[in-house]
């Protein structure tokens, strides 16, 4: 999409000194006497490259098949840049007189947003009174329709380290005498988590979910039906001549619906001091590291949940060895702010007009560190948090895909 297409479109990189630099660009109000602000973001960094991918893609090879445009970043978040810009395109196209618009694109999203604040506050005066949030990172529940996201989860991630020996031994020799740095892992996520049902312990961490999120959930799960859990790639095996399922947390729609988004979960997502399996021998290894991702409720401040992780984990070792725990940072969540009938009065013509059917309202598992920080900065404003990372897309995984269709007419304009 060409940028001098859109008249009046001014467009910079910002860089502040130390920082990621972020794309922004300003487009004049059209409607008379208009003295708010619309803000667009998005942002252009990616996950790691994965394997994993199917033979016939891969993460640098964009491939268009069956309506979905297969590649590293397609749907979170290479789409942001150009939708938003095509949607003003087609308010002028149509003529329709449209308030002062922004666009932030960021640099650093997927690192944890940790230059972001420092350029709101920098560009505070040229982003001017915001009244609509639009954020171009976000999931659906389907792709029948639109959807608005209504909460984020936070985030409080870092390596969790076992010191036992400062060398490996012999198992033979040392095993029964010297613990397992595997086994007092164990003991210590004992006292996060139960490990049998993956309710974390701390009362801390959870917090009384809304009865309007309550209510929101119900309505959706009604909509979703089992897809809210069928859609993940289950792993499964032949019992004889049947294929079995592995299966999830619950099978309760509303329940599946609040598990990923309102109760906090912890989650291993890599590790360390493991040689690979052909290298392995019989050998009691010094030390085991995990690293962690505790996902916790829109409603608990970050700062306070890594200070407590850290305690919790460090405090009282276990055979007195050294555990650390390394935080690499925190997100607070995000809850979105009561909608006003004029903002769900134009999701849902929006959602009628090309899907003919209302805007569903869904709460996401991820965190975007922005809204809790703009939701902070603009307090008033309405948030339009959407996106494209529908059933199966996969983002930050192999064989990612934006649903090329559903993005045509989820991200078109309606009249603001």
């Amino acid at each position: 999409m060409e940028a001098q297409k859109v008249e009046g479109l001014t467009l910079e990189i910002v860089r502040l000194e130390g920082r990621t630099p972020v794309l922004f660009f300003e487009i004049p109000a059209t409607r008379a006497d208009s003295t708010q602000t619309v803000l667009m973001y998005g942002h252009l960094d990616k996950q790691p490259e994965f394997s994993g991918w199917r033979n016939d893609l891969g993460p640098w090879t964009p491939k268009y098949i069956d309506g979905k445009l297969y590649g590293r970043g397609s749907a979170d978040d290479g789409y942001a840049v150009y939708a938003s810009i095509a949607a003003v395109q087609a308010l002028k196209a149509q003529n329709v007189p449209h308030p002062r618009i922004v666009g932030l694109i960021e640099t650093c999203e997927e690192s944890g947003s940790y230059d972001l604040l420092p350029y709101v506050n920098a560009l505070r005066e040229r982003l001017g009174e915001v009244a609509l949030v639009v954020c171009l990172d976000s999931g659906a529940g389907n792709y029948d329709q639109l959807w608005l996201t209504t909460s984020l989860r936070g985030n409080a991630a870092g390596v969790l380290k076992v010191e036992i020996l400062t060398e490996g031994v012999h198992s033979g020799d040392a095993s029964g005498l010297v613990p397992s740095s595997f086994r007092i892992m164990r003991q210590v996520l004992d006292r996060l988590e139960d490990s049998k049902t993956g309710r974390l312990l701390p009362q801390s961490f959870h917090c009384e979910i809304p009865a309007d999120r309550l209510l929101q959930a119900e309505a959706t799960a009604k909509i979703l039906g089992d897809e809210i859990y069928k859609r993940f790639p289950w792993a499964h095996y032949d019992c004889e001549g049947s294929s079995i399922f592995a299966l999830p947390t619950t099978t309760d729609p509303v329940e599946a619906l609040l598990n990923r988004t309102w109760r906090p979960t912890l989650s291993v997502t890599g590790a360390e001091g493991f040689p690979a399996l052909q290298d392995a021998g019989n050998v009691l290894r010094p030390y085991t590291a995990f690293k962690l991702s505790l996902r916790f409720p829109p409603l608990i401040d970050a700062s306070a949940a890594v200070q407590e992780l850290k305690a919790l984990l460090e405090d009282n070792a276990p055979y007195q060895a050294k555990v650390t725990f390394e935080s690499s940072g925190g997100a607070t969540g995000w809850n979105a702010p009561s909608t006003v009938p004029w903002f769900e009065n134009a999701l849902n013509d929006a959602s009628q007009s090309f899907f003919g059917a209302p805007c569903g309202t869904i709460g996401q598992g991820g965190t975007i560190p922005l809204m809790s920080m703009l939701s902070k900065g603009f307090p008033k404003a309405q948030m339009m948090v959407c996106g494209v990372l529908g059933p199966k897309s996969n983002a930050h995984g192999p064989n990612e895909f934006l649903n090329v269709p559903y993005a045509k007419s989820s991200l078109r304009p309606w009249r603001m």
